[in-house]
């Protein structure tokens, strides 16, 4: 559709004797743009004026699709001065045909504001470049290494520009760096001076106010420590700047930043290594009391504080105005940004469009600001269009007023005042319930015992700054009164009490507090029932992220899709700009204690029951091995090659191998590799074989079990391989065969029921862990029949007795009848059964299929197997010492209860001892006389 035909609002004229000048000069042209440009011309004597200079222009033609680009063809063969002229030629033309295009409704907001960005790109970008052209011709810029652009200087577009969302007469921000990797060390000095040079006269050049007029008010002053630092300033000496001194009001200029004049990929490699200092990698909602106290300091400085009034009203910076919706939006990026690339848009509606989508702000609130930020920024146009002046403010007598209203089609000027200020309002209202603390309250009354507890909290360390506490006392009293309201509310506050004890920093998670009060009431629900996992959160408090994003409700993701997640997580650790294989480690290290405790709040809110519970555990397990093993291997091939022969793979036995996990299990793992005839790798340092598994092996058991800054994934355990601890820590799958075939303990082939394949690396890892499940049958069907697995099995029960005693009276795990006796008797099944089974309830049913023992008794077993699981699972969960009921306080105890399905601790007690008293009779039954366990 042609611009004529686009047109679909006018402007009316405040003048009729500048309009009917319009009128005269553009005679000849289609009605339609005639009465357009004079409503425009009869209201803006800065239009007028521009309509009668390039009225011949405009009778040249009327639809210009690439405008800037057109108008700016063949500018880059100009000198430095006739540059300048032609530069300022442009920027009157497309001022002109931008502000006819908006105000005849020719052209969306973004389209208006994306020409000017363009035009902006363009005139910075060809007047760094003429300029950095004198500098050459005169022999002061060295040679940069080949391949560098524009002499590795860059300018970035920040704020409006960044975003493309420049104003009408906008002035433009941008900060100016040059790639210092560029020179050779002996030649930055004399390069640092030619491109601060180039800047400055660049700026100028832009920036002058000539007979020409000029092309844009340049603001250089973004820059790091403008007040000391040149106009241009190395990129590594701003990434050192941002790294150790950068405030929170530059992470958000950043978020709009972008590459817009000269070397651009020098400009966005720049951008890439500052990204973790603008997005953090966990939700930072201390970036609210920042942004609200940046807001404050702004109305205190430009005086705009007090009543809400259209006249005078500043529409960029005043109460409902533009910049209350960009700090809206950008805040809010800030503090989850970091963990959802989807939200780093530098436009403020495509900001609040993807914020919305995430569920970061209310659908309807994110259309109602959309809505108001687009015509605030109609409203502001209309303002600077009036006389070209770089102003925001409404004017203040009736008749200025008139002007803007009519510039908008207006005529009824009291009634689109009403409306503006309205909208005003609501953005006011919508923003400043997010920015503005609440009020401290008041507290609820405590008992004595609470009164000295809060006493000592003022000496933590997550409270000893002056801002922890002051966002500490606005949660306070709502955190308090939620304890009071718990069902055992002196618990509940002991439990926090700990748990903020061993914080060592307060503000972000005071912050999240503050920002989502049902993250209190969880808090409460976890000091109130589990000190496991309030211990848990006390050493990895970032994990409450997890609960503001959308998956931690979301169904169970499975072992392959959290495997899928977490090695998305790695990658990018390994790619980012900063990133690496120990950056990895602790990406993997976050994403598990998010998923870890994720499984532990479910359980105890009663989600899930242990059983389940337990599946998640083991598919987390599964996942992170899985995971890291093959990263792992990619690591170590850098330096040593390939993995030789057709790979390894990691077998996981024990409670791992069964899928049975709990919140403090560790894993027990073996590794087995096929070198394939090969003697060694290849690669920068090769290894023999042996060693290099080994040192594979090793350097797994490091990226899982080491502690790093973000804490640690799992204990490992190793006792399980060939030989034990005298054994090599990765076994050749010929010497895995043969001494499974020859020299294994019963015990061995025991553990050997419930080895299960969970990672493999290499090129036929996934081969190679069908061949070894191959094995683990045949091993199990030469090896079941052996007379000696029964007394054995006897044998090695009472070692275990005598050498481990009961941990208490609640104990689920050791001793006769509980839970490890019952999982050897059922490995036993397995094994005698060559049965491919691995769980306990598997291989006891499997036992009963096979007639090795009754299918009452079998029914027993199982049933008091599952009560014991559930006992012990649901006990780790809440403390990783034996279980003390009076410790663990009515709350745990309802846990139990619940798990177990007893109503009384009674009840539980007898039920512990019926079951375990059953099963122990059922095993001695079934094991040689000689046992004497009981």
């Amino acid at each position: 559709m042609d611009f004529v035909s686009s047109i679909n609002r006018l402007p009316l004229a405040h003048d009729s004797v500048r309009a009917d000048d319009a009128r005269q000069t553009l005679a000849g042209l289609p009605a339609a743009f005639v009465d357009l440009a004079a409503g425009a011309a009869g209201s803006s004597p800065y239009l007028a004026g521009l309509i009668n200079r390039e009225a011949e222009w405009l009778a040249e033609g009327l639809d210009r699709p690439d405008l800037v680009v057109e108008e700016m063809a063949g500018f880059e063969d100009l000198d430095a001065d006739d540059l300048g002229v032609a530069l300022r030629r442009a920027k009157r033309r497309v001022a002109l045909y931008t502000a006819l295009a908006d105000l005849g409704g020719v052209w969306s907001l973004e389209q208006v504001t994306g020409a000017l960005s363009d035009l902006a790109d363009r005139a910075s970008d060809l007047a760094l470049r003429v300029h950095i052209a004198v500098e050459e011709k005169r022999g002061k810029l060295p040679t940069a290494r080949e391949g560098t652009d524009a002499a590795g200087l860059f300018a970035l577009a920040m704020g409006k520009g960044g975003a493309r969302e420049l104003n009408y007469s906008s002035d433009i921000d941008l900060i100016v760096f040059y790639d210092d990797e560029a020179y050779a060390p002996d030649d930055r000095h004399e390069a640092r001076a030619a491109l601060i040079r180039a800047t400055r006269k660049a700026a100028a050049t832009l920036s002058d106010n000539t007979e020409h007029g000029y092309v844009f008010r340049t603001d250089l002053r973004l820059r790091p420590d403008a007040a000391v630092t040149p106009v241009c300033i190395s990129a590594s000496a701003a990434l050192a700047y941002y790294e150790a001194e950068g405030r929170t009001w530059e992470r958000a200029a950043y978020i709009k930043a972008r590459p817009c004049a000269g070397d651009l990929a020098a400009g966005q490699r720049f951008l890439d290594e500052l990204r973790p200092f603008v997005w953090r990698k966990h939700l930072d909602f201390a970036a609210i009391q920042d942004a609200h106290d940046m807001r404050l300091r702004i109305r205190d400085h430009k005086g705009l504080g007090g009543r809400l009034e259209v006249p005078g009203h500043n529409m960029k910076l005043g109460q409902g105005g533009i910049r209350e919706i960009e700090f809206f939006t950008q805040t809010r990026q800030l503090i989850a940004g970091g963990r959802d690339p989807d939200l780093r848009l530098r436009d403020t509606v495509g900001g609040l469009t993807a914020l919305a989508e995430k569920g970061w702000v209310p659908p309807e609130a994110a259309a109602d600001l959309v809505e108001h930020y687009r015509q605030h920024r109609e409203v502001e146009h209309r303002i600077q269009m009036v006389n070209d002046a770089q102003t925001h403010t409404l004017p203040k007598d009736d008749e200025g007023l008139t002007v803007i209203a009519q510039l908008m089609g207006q005529s009824d000027v009291a009634a689109w005042s009403d409306n503006l200020k309205s909208r005003l309002v609501r953005v006011h209202e919508l923003t400043e319930s997010f920015f503005a603390p609440g009020d401290t309250g008041e507290l609820p009354d405590l008992s004595e015992e609470a009164e000295k507890i809060i006493a000592r909290w003022s000496e933590y360390p997550a409270l000893r700054s002056d801002r922890a506490r002051a966002i500490f006392r606005r949660v306070q009293p709502e955190l308090l009164a939620r304890m009071k309201r718990a069902s055992h509310p002196d618990e509940a506050l002991a439990r926090f009490d700990s748990f903020l004890s061993g914080l060592p920093a307060g503000v972000q998670l005071f912050s999240l507090f503050e920002a989502n009060p049902q993250l209190i009431e969880l808090i409460v629900d976890i000091c109130g029932t589990a000190p496991g996992l309030a211990g848990y959160l006390s050493r990895h408090p970032a994990v409450l992220d997890a609960v503001l994003v959308g998956s931690f409700f979301a169904p169970w993701p499975r072992a392959q899709g959290l495997q899928e997640s977490l090695t998305r997580a790695l990658r990018a650790a390994l790619d980012a700009p900063d990133g690496g294989y120990e950056r990895a480690l602790d990406a993997a290290r976050r994403w598990a204690h998010e998923w870890h405790f994720r499984v532990g709040v479910h359980l105890l809110r009663g989600l899930i029951d242990a059983d389940e519970a337990a599946v998640q555990y083991a598919d987390l397990a599964d996942a992170a091995i899985a995971a890291l093993f093959p990263a792992t291997a990619e690591e170590f091939a850098r330096r040593h090659g390939p993995l030789p022969g057709r790979g390894a793979v990691v077998l996981g036995m024990g409670s791992l191998g069964a899928r049975q996990l709990n919140t403090g299990s560790d894993l027990d793992l073996i590794v087995i590799y096929d070198a394939d005839g090969e003697d060694s790798s290849e690669g920068p340092r090769p290894l023999a074989v042996r060693p290099y598994y080994a040192r594979l092996t090793q350097a797994m058991i490091t990226a899982v079990s080491a502690p790093t800054a973000e804490g640690r994934l799992y204990e490992v355990d190793m006792r399980l391989r060939p030989s034990g601890r005298q054994g090599p820590v990765a076994t050749s799958i010929g010497s895995f065969e043969n001494y499974q075939m020859t020299e294994a303990w019963t015990w061995e082939h025991l553990a050997l029921t419930r080895a299960r394949p969970v990672a493999f690396a290499g090129g036929d890892g996934a081969e190679l862990a069908d061949r070894i499940e191959a094995l683990r049958l045949e091993v199990l069907q030469e090896r079941g029949t052996d007379p000696r697995v029964m007394p054995d099995l006897a044998e090695m029960r009472d070692r275990i007795f005598r050498a481990k005693a009961q941990d208490g009276e609640w104990e689920a795990k050791i001793g006769p009848g509980r839970l490890q006796d019952i999982e050897l008797l059922a490995q036993s099944f397995a094994l005698r059964g060559a049965e491919p089974a691995r769980g306990a309830a598997a291989q006891i049913r499997a036992g009963k299929k096979a007639g090795l023992i009754e299918a009452e008794q079998a029914d027993r077993l199982l049933s008091a197997h599952r009560f014991l699981w559930r006992l012990h699972a649901a006990g780790r969960l809440l403390t990783d010492r034996p279980l003390n009921m009076t410790e663990l306080g009515v709350g745990g105890q309802d846990l139990l209860l619940r798990e177990t399905g007893c109503d009384t601790l009674d009840q539980l007690a007898a039920r512990l001892s019926e079951l375990s008293a059953e099963a122990a009779q059922i095993i001695a039954e079934q094991l040689p006389a000689s046992s004497e366990a009981e």
